[in-house]
């Protein structure tokens, strides 16, 4: 098995605390839907390190932030940080960061994992129709892909990852 160097850990230690301040302190709060920030220290992740170290890095991020300022810990929630991870390393890590790619990635985390499995966790937990969750839910994805994709793509360009 093959050691994690300790510059690596720390970077991915340093961009998790990074992830859980900017979704639990410095999200913006309207009355249809939360604009967050937290998905780009995982999208760091994947793009330096690639999709294993990114899912790690999500799950333990949704992990942290759930019990250290919440309390309130579902484990679904950490398997669709985790599948973020996996997504956003797939497409971008020893990728070209075009357009193309981020979109992709950003679409399927929106749709599959955001709307489909986030969804599907919050009927379970509060005991309503998926149908009538889905409503807010597909506004806040209709918001946040655009802003995900040209966050995504300056973040690329700043770390010197697109051409």
């Amino acid at each position: 098995m093959k050691k994690i160097e300790t510059k690596k850990l720390v970077i991915i230690a340093l961009l998790v605390a990074l992830g859980i301040v900017l979704s639990r302190y410095l999200s913006i709060q309207t009355p249809i839907v939360r604009v967050g920030f937290g998905f780009l220290p995982n999208v760091v992740i994947a793009m330096l390190f690639g999709p294993v170290y990114a899912a790690f890095g999500a799950a333990a991020a949704d992990f942290l932030g759930t019990v250290l300022f919440s309390g309130d810990y579902f484990p679904g929630f950490t398997i669709t940080a985790f599948l973020a991870g996996l997504v956003y390393g797939f497409f971008i890590y020893k990728h070209e960061k075009d357009l193309v790619r981020i979109s992709i990635a950003v679409i399927i985390v929106a749709t599959v994992l955001n709307l489909g499995l986030n969804t599907y966790w919050l009927k379970i937990l509060l005991n309503e129709g998926y149908l009538a969750l889905l409503p807010t839910r597909i506004v806040k994805a209709f918001v946040m892909v655009p802003i995900e994709i040209i966050c995504i793509r300056a973040v690329a360009g700043r770390i010197g990852y697109m051409k």
